[in-house]
Protein backbone atom coordinates (compact mmCIF):
# COMPACT_ATOMS: atom_id res chain seq x y z
CA UNK A 1 0.00 0.00 0.00
CA UNK A 2 2.71 2.34 1.00
CA UNK A 3 4.83 1.62 -2.26
CA UNK A 4 1.50 2.05 -4.25
CA UNK A 5 0.81 5.71 -2.55
CA UNK A 6 4.54 7.04 -2.98
CA UNK A 7 4.22 5.47 -6.78
CA UNK A 8 1.19 7.47 -6.97
CA UNK A 9 3.00 10.99 -5.53
CA UNK A 10 6.15 10.81 -7.75
CA UNK A 11 3.80 10.19 -11.32
CA UNK A 12 1.78 13.07 -9.39
CA UNK A 13 5.28 15.40 -9.16
CA UNK A 14 6.33 13.92 -12.73
CA UNK A 15 2.80 15.66 -14.37
CA UNK A 16 3.45 18.73 -12.41
CA UNK A 17 6.77 18.94 -13.98
CA UNK A 18 5.23 18.38 -16.98
CA UNK A 19 2.68 20.72 -17.08
CA UNK A 20 4.92 23.49 -14.89
CA UNK A 21 7.39 24.32 -17.80
CA UNK A 22 9.54 27.28 -17.87
CA UNK A 23 7.41 28.87 -20.28
CA UNK A 24 4.08 28.59 -17.75
CA UNK A 25 6.33 29.20 -14.42
CA UNK A 26 7.04 32.22 -16.56
CA UNK A 27 3.75 33.21 -17.44
CA UNK A 28 2.81 32.56 -13.85
CA UNK A 29 5.34 35.37 -12.56
CA UNK A 30 4.15 37.92 -14.69
CA UNK A 31 0.53 37.60 -14.22
CA UNK A 32 1.52 38.35 -10.09
CA UNK A 33 3.47 41.31 -11.15
CA UNK A 34 0.59 42.22 -13.71
CA UNK A 35 -2.01 41.38 -10.91
CA UNK A 36 -0.24 43.49 -7.83
CA UNK A 37 0.37 46.77 -10.39
CA UNK A 38 -3.18 46.66 -10.75
CA UNK A 39 -4.41 46.66 -7.18
CA UNK A 40 -1.88 48.85 -6.06
CA UNK A 41 -1.85 51.50 -8.80
CA UNK A 42 -5.76 50.98 -8.98
CA UNK A 43 -6.30 51.17 -5.25
CA UNK A 44 -3.80 54.25 -4.87
CA UNK A 45 -6.10 56.56 -7.64
CA UNK A 46 -9.06 55.21 -5.93
CA UNK A 47 -7.92 56.69 -2.54
CA UNK A 48 -6.96 59.78 -4.52
CA UNK A 49 -10.74 59.99 -5.24
CA UNK A 50 -12.18 58.15 -2.88
CA UNK A 51 -10.10 60.32 0.39
CA UNK A 52 -11.30 63.66 -0.44
CA UNK A 53 -14.79 62.32 -1.72
CA UNK A 54 -15.40 60.49 2.11
CA UNK A 55 -14.50 63.77 3.74
CA UNK A 56 -16.58 65.77 2.04
CA UNK A 57 -19.41 63.27 3.07
CA UNK A 58 -18.55 63.36 6.85
CA UNK A 59 -18.00 66.75 6.75
CA UNK A 60 -21.19 67.85 4.86
CA UNK A 61 -23.67 64.82 7.02
CA UNK A 62 -26.43 66.79 8.77
CA UNK A 63 -23.82 65.72 12.48
CA UNK A 64 -21.07 67.27 10.06
CA UNK A 65 -18.95 69.80 11.58
CA UNK A 66 -20.08 71.52 8.24
CA UNK A 67 -23.62 70.46 7.18
CA UNK A 68 -24.54 70.59 4.01
CA UNK A 69 -27.73 68.34 2.74
CA UNK A 70 -27.51 69.64 -0.82
CA UNK A 71 -24.07 68.59 -1.51
CA UNK A 72 -24.10 65.21 0.97
CA UNK A 73 -27.13 64.16 -1.00
CA UNK A 74 -25.73 64.69 -4.78
CA UNK A 75 -22.38 62.64 -3.33
CA UNK A 76 -24.15 60.54 -1.63
CA UNK A 77 -26.41 59.09 -4.52
CA UNK A 78 -23.48 58.73 -6.82
CA UNK A 79 -21.55 56.69 -4.26
CA UNK A 80 -25.07 54.52 -4.11
CA UNK A 81 -25.11 54.16 -7.65
CA UNK A 82 -21.90 53.49 -8.40
CA UNK A 83 -21.90 50.81 -5.57
CA UNK A 84 -24.79 49.06 -6.83
CA UNK A 85 -23.24 48.23 -10.38
CA UNK A 86 -21.75 44.69 -9.91
CA UNK A 87 -18.25 44.90 -10.94
CA UNK A 88 -18.35 42.28 -14.47
CA UNK A 89 -21.54 45.11 -15.93
CA UNK A 90 -19.15 47.75 -14.74
CA UNK A 91 -16.07 46.96 -16.46
CA UNK A 92 -18.46 46.66 -19.65
CA UNK A 93 -20.46 49.79 -19.16
CA UNK A 94 -17.48 51.95 -19.42
CA UNK A 95 -15.37 50.56 -22.23
CA UNK A 96 -16.01 53.65 -24.39
CA UNK A 97 -14.41 55.63 -21.28
CA UNK A 98 -11.54 53.29 -20.99
CA UNK A 99 -10.73 53.21 -24.57
CA UNK A 100 -10.43 57.39 -24.25
CA UNK A 101 -8.22 56.97 -21.52
CA UNK A 102 -6.24 54.66 -22.26
CA UNK A 103 -6.43 53.66 -25.82
CA UNK A 104 -7.69 50.10 -25.61
CA UNK A 105 -10.69 48.05 -23.69
CA UNK A 106 -8.09 45.27 -22.48
CA UNK A 107 -4.66 44.68 -20.97
CA UNK A 108 -4.04 45.39 -17.09
CA UNK A 109 -3.46 49.29 -17.34
CA UNK A 110 -6.81 49.08 -19.16
CA UNK A 111 -8.43 46.79 -16.32
CA UNK A 112 -7.39 50.09 -13.98
CA UNK A 113 -9.77 52.83 -15.10
CA UNK A 114 -12.96 50.76 -14.04
CA UNK A 115 -11.22 48.82 -10.93
CA UNK A 116 -11.01 52.91 -9.97
CA UNK A 117 -14.38 53.76 -10.69
CA UNK A 118 -15.30 50.95 -8.85
CA UNK A 119 -13.48 51.13 -6.14
CA UNK A 120 -13.54 54.94 -5.41
CA UNK A 121 -16.73 54.90 -4.00
CA UNK A 122 -16.55 52.27 -1.88
CA UNK A 123 -13.47 53.57 -0.62
CA UNK A 124 -15.51 56.98 -0.25
CA UNK A 125 -17.99 55.48 1.91
CA UNK A 126 -15.24 53.45 4.57
CA UNK A 127 -13.88 56.85 4.70
CA UNK A 128 -16.93 58.28 5.81
CA UNK A 129 -18.00 55.54 8.37
CA UNK A 130 -14.14 56.01 9.75
CA UNK A 131 -14.63 59.63 10.05
CA UNK A 132 -17.89 59.40 11.48
CA UNK A 133 -16.54 57.22 14.49
CA UNK A 134 -14.13 59.52 15.83
CA UNK A 135 -15.36 60.87 19.50
CA UNK A 136 -17.35 63.82 18.67
CA UNK A 137 -16.26 65.89 22.05
CA UNK A 138 -12.10 65.53 20.31
CA UNK A 139 -14.14 67.72 17.80
CA UNK A 140 -16.01 69.84 19.83
CA UNK A 141 -12.90 70.57 21.59
CA UNK A 142 -11.25 71.61 18.57
CA UNK A 143 -13.64 73.79 17.47
CA UNK A 144 -13.97 75.35 20.91
CA UNK A 145 -10.50 76.76 20.76
CA UNK A 146 -10.53 77.82 17.75
CA UNK A 147 -9.33 75.31 14.79
CA UNK A 148 -10.56 75.88 11.72
CA UNK A 149 -12.58 73.13 9.45
CA UNK A 150 -9.07 72.48 7.42
CA UNK A 151 -7.55 71.53 10.97
CA UNK A 152 -9.97 69.53 12.21
CA UNK A 153 -10.16 67.14 9.59
CA UNK A 154 -6.21 67.28 9.15
CA UNK A 155 -5.09 67.46 12.55
CA UNK A 156 -7.93 65.43 14.60
CA UNK A 157 -10.14 63.65 12.31
CA UNK A 158 -7.99 62.05 10.38
CA UNK A 159 -5.59 60.97 13.11
CA UNK A 160 -8.45 59.95 15.16
CA UNK A 161 -9.51 57.83 13.30
CA UNK A 162 -5.82 56.50 11.33
CA UNK A 163 -6.24 53.08 12.04
CA UNK A 164 -9.75 52.66 11.56
CA UNK A 165 -8.54 54.02 7.94
CA UNK A 166 -5.32 51.46 7.44
CA UNK A 167 -8.01 48.41 8.17
CA UNK A 168 -10.15 50.04 5.11
CA UNK A 169 -7.46 50.65 2.84
CA UNK A 170 -6.64 46.98 3.78
CA UNK A 171 -9.94 45.63 3.24
CA UNK A 172 -10.40 47.90 0.17
CA UNK A 173 -6.83 46.33 -1.18
CA UNK A 174 -8.66 42.51 -1.14
CA UNK A 175 -12.00 43.60 -2.76
CA UNK A 176 -9.69 45.28 -5.56
CA UNK A 177 -7.67 42.47 -5.86
CA UNK A 178 -10.50 39.63 -6.05
CA UNK A 179 -12.02 42.40 -9.37
CA UNK A 180 -8.69 41.73 -11.10
CA UNK A 181 -9.48 38.03 -11.27
CA UNK A 182 -12.71 39.19 -12.04
CA UNK A 183 -11.36 41.51 -14.89
CA UNK A 184 -9.54 37.96 -16.49
CA UNK A 185 -13.30 36.85 -17.44
CA UNK A 186 -12.54 39.74 -20.28
CA UNK A 187 -8.30 39.73 -21.44
CA UNK A 188 -8.05 41.85 -18.26
CA UNK A 189 -4.38 40.12 -17.53
CA UNK A 190 -2.96 38.87 -14.52
CA UNK A 191 -3.42 35.82 -12.25
CA UNK A 192 -7.40 35.63 -13.41
CA UNK A 193 -6.59 35.70 -16.81
CA UNK A 194 -4.80 33.20 -16.50
CA UNK A 195 -6.73 31.02 -14.76
CA UNK A 196 -9.80 31.82 -17.06
CA UNK A 197 -7.48 30.97 -20.12
CA UNK A 198 -6.12 27.78 -18.73
CA UNK A 199 -8.40 26.49 -16.03
CA UNK A 200 -11.61 27.04 -17.95
CA UNK A 201 -11.01 27.20 -21.39
CA UNK A 202 -8.31 24.51 -21.57
CA UNK A 203 -9.78 22.68 -18.22
CA UNK A 204 -6.11 22.14 -16.72
CA UNK A 205 -7.12 22.83 -13.18
CA UNK A 206 -3.77 22.36 -11.60
CA UNK A 207 -2.88 26.17 -13.33
CA UNK A 208 -6.16 27.39 -12.29
CA UNK A 209 -5.35 25.78 -8.60
CA UNK A 210 -2.03 27.26 -8.22
CA UNK A 211 -3.32 30.79 -9.57
CA UNK A 212 -6.37 30.51 -6.87
CA UNK A 213 -3.71 29.56 -4.09
CA UNK A 214 -1.80 32.60 -5.09
CA UNK A 215 -4.39 35.04 -4.74
CA UNK A 216 -5.07 34.20 -1.36
CA UNK A 217 -1.68 34.32 -0.45
CA UNK A 218 -1.51 37.79 -1.85
CA UNK A 219 -4.63 38.73 0.05
CA UNK A 220 -3.54 37.01 3.22
CA UNK A 221 -0.16 38.80 3.04
CA UNK A 222 -1.54 42.05 2.11
CA UNK A 223 -4.14 41.64 5.05
CA UNK A 224 -1.31 40.66 7.65
CA UNK A 225 0.68 44.00 6.35
CA UNK A 226 -2.43 46.23 6.99
CA UNK A 227 -2.95 44.50 10.12
CA UNK A 228 0.37 45.13 11.93
CA UNK A 229 0.83 48.83 10.59
CA UNK A 230 -2.84 49.63 12.45
CA UNK A 231 -1.58 48.07 15.49
CA UNK A 232 1.49 49.66 15.39
CA UNK A 233 -0.56 53.13 14.54
CA UNK A 234 -2.61 51.87 17.57
CA UNK A 235 -0.02 51.53 20.09
CA UNK A 236 1.59 55.34 18.91
CA UNK A 237 -1.55 56.50 19.73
Amino acid sequence: MSNYIVGYAIAGLGTLTETFTPEVRSMIIKGIFETLYMSLVSTALGYVIGLPWGIVLAVSDKDGIKPNSGLYKILDFIVNILRSIPFLILLILIIPLTRFIVGKSYGPTATIVPLVVSCAPFIARLVESSLKEVDKGVIEAAQSMGASVWNIITKVMLVEASVSLIVGATITFGNVLAYTAMAGTVGGGGLGDIAVRYGYYRWQADIMFITVILLIVLVQLFQFIGTKISVLIDKRA
